[in-house]
C-alpha cells in the first residue's frame, strides 16, 4: 500500500483537529484508517464503520492523481482505502478582486466559515506577472499591480476580521488565470465562494464569466453570491432545494441538509414536473411522478436529520421560472449539477444557468458525478 506521501498532493492552509461528531458540514475533513493495529485498523469493526461513514461523503473531491491509476480519486475514494492518515479541515475559498461583488462574496463567507467552523481563504488571481515579467525593471520599487494584489487581499482579510475575529484567515496571490486558479483551488476546497460579477466585468452582465466558468467545471460545491438584501442578510430563515433525481441530485440534497442544519433554518424542496402537450396520460400521473421523485431523494436524509424543518411540494411549470420566483424568499438556493468524467467544459443546464443569472439570493451549485 503506498504511503499518503507518495499518493496525495500536499495541503496548503489548512488546520488538524478533531473531527467533531454531528458536525452538519464537515464534508471537507476526511476521516480515515490508521495502518496497524488499533480500533481504527482491521481489528476494529467500529473504527471502520466510521470510516465507510465519512467515505460515503461526496461533495468536497480534492485532486489525487497516482501513477497507474489514469484518473483523479475523490477524498472518500482514498480514505476509503485507508491511504491517508489524520484528520484535515478544507478551507473556504472565496475570489477577491477587489470589485463590490467580491466584497459581498468575502461577507457572505465569512458568516458561513463561522456556521461551519472551517477557515477562510481568500485568492486574488491575476496574469499581470506573466507580462510584467518581461519588462526591465528601472528600480527597486515593486510593480505597481503587485502592489494592487496586495492591496486587494490585504483590504479583504481587514474586512473579514472585522466582520468576525474568530474566523481563521488566510491570503493568497496566484499569478494565473482567475478560472484556472479558482478551479485548482477548489480541488482542496469545501466549497468555492465567488461575486455575481467581477471587477473587469462590463455592467450589463448579470452574471461576470469567471462565477459562471468556476460554477460550471468545478469538482466542489460553488456559491455565487448574488441577490438582493435580503437574499444576501439571511433575514428570510430558509433555504431553497431545486429537487433533481436521486441520480442527479442526491449530492446537493445532502448539501442542503447539512446547510440548514447549520443556520437552523426550514428547508424547502421544489420538484417542477410538466405534462407533455402530446401525452395522453392525465397530469395526476405526471404529479405522482414527481411526489414519488421527492420521496426517493428525501427519505433517508430527514431520517439522517431529523431536527431539520423540511417543506417539499410539486409544482407544475418550467423548474427555472419556479425556482427563480420562489428565490424572492429563501436566503440560499441550492442546486445539483452532473458532471461527466473527462468533459473539460461548462456543464449547467437550463435551470442551473437561468438561477445563476436571475436569482435573488446566493446559488450553490453542487456537482455529482453521473
Amino acid at each position: 500500500m503506498r504511503s499518503v506521501s507518495e499518493c496525495m498532493p500536499p495541503f496548503m492552509g489548512f488546520m488538524a483537529e478533531p473531527l467533531s461528531e454531528g458536525d452538519p458540514f464537515r464534508t471537507g475533513r476526511i476521516e480515515v484508517l490508521r495502518a496497524g493495529p488499533g480500533p481504527a485498523s482491521g481489528g476494529g469493526s467500529a473504527g471502520a464503520e466510521r470510516v465507510r461513514e465519512r467515505a460515503e461523503w461526496p461533495l468536497l473531491p480534492t485532486a489525487d492523481r497516482c501513477e497507474g491509476e489514469g484518473r483523479t480519486r475523490l477524498p472518500h475514494e482514498v480514505a476509503a482505502r485507508g491511504e491517508a492518515v489524520g484528520t484535515m479541515t478544507l478551507p473556504l475559498v472565496v475570489g477577491v478582486d477587489g470589485s463590490d461583488g467580491s466584497l459581498q462574496a468575502v461577507d457572505w463567507a465569512v458568516a458561513e466559515a463561522a456556521r461551519h467552523d472551517v477557515p477562510l481563504r481568500l485568492v486574488y488571481a491575476s496574469l499581470w506577472e506573466r507580462y510584467e515579467s518581461g519588462i526591465p525593471g528601472t528600480g527597486p520599487e515593486r510593480p505597481s499591480e503587485r502592489v494592487r494584489a496586495e492591496h486587494i487581499v490585504a483590504s479583504a482579510a481587514q474586512r473579514a476580521a472585522q466582520r468576525d475575529p474568530d474566523v481563521k484567515v488566510t491570503t493568497d496571490i496566484v499569478p494565473e488565470d482567475a478560472v484556472d486558479a479558482l478551479l485548482h483551488e477548489g480541488n482542496n476546497a469545501c466549497a468555492v465562494v465567488t461575486g455575481s460579477r467581477g471587477r473587469s466585468e462590463l455592467k450589463g452582465l448579470l452574471l461576470g464569466s469567471v462565477g459562471l466558468a468556476v460554477a460550471g467545471r468545478a469538482h466542489c460545491p460553488v456559491v455565487v453570491v448574488r441577490g438582493d438584501k435580503a437574499g444576501l442578510s439571511g433575514t428570510h430563515e430558509r433555504i431553497l432545494l431545486g429537487a433533481g433525481g436521486p441520480a442527479s441530485g442526491g449530492a446537493a440534497a445532502r448539501f442542503a441538509f447539512r446547510e440548514a442544519a447549520a443556520r437552523g433554518c426550514a428547508l424547502d424542496v421544489v420538484c417542477a414536473w410538466r405534462r407533455p402537450l402530446t401525452a395522453e396520460d392525465p397530469a395526476r400521473e405526471y404529479e405522482q411522478q414527481a411526489s414519488a421523485r421527492l420521496d426517493a431523494l428525501l427519505g433517508e436524509l430527514m431520517a439522517e436529520y431529523p431536527g431539520v424543518r423540511v417543506r417539499s411540494a410539486t409544482a407544475e411549470g418550467p423548474a427555472h421560472r419556479i425556482l427563480v420566483n420562489r428565490s424572492a424568499a429563501a436566503d440560499l438556493v441550492i442546486l445539483g449539477s452532473g458532471r461527466r468524467h473527462g468533459h473539460g467544459g461548462l456543464q449547467l443546464g437550463r435551470v442551473v444557468h437561468t438561477l445563476l443569472h436571475q436569482a435573488d439570493c446566493p446559488v450553490a451549485v453542487v456537482p455529482q458525478s453521473v
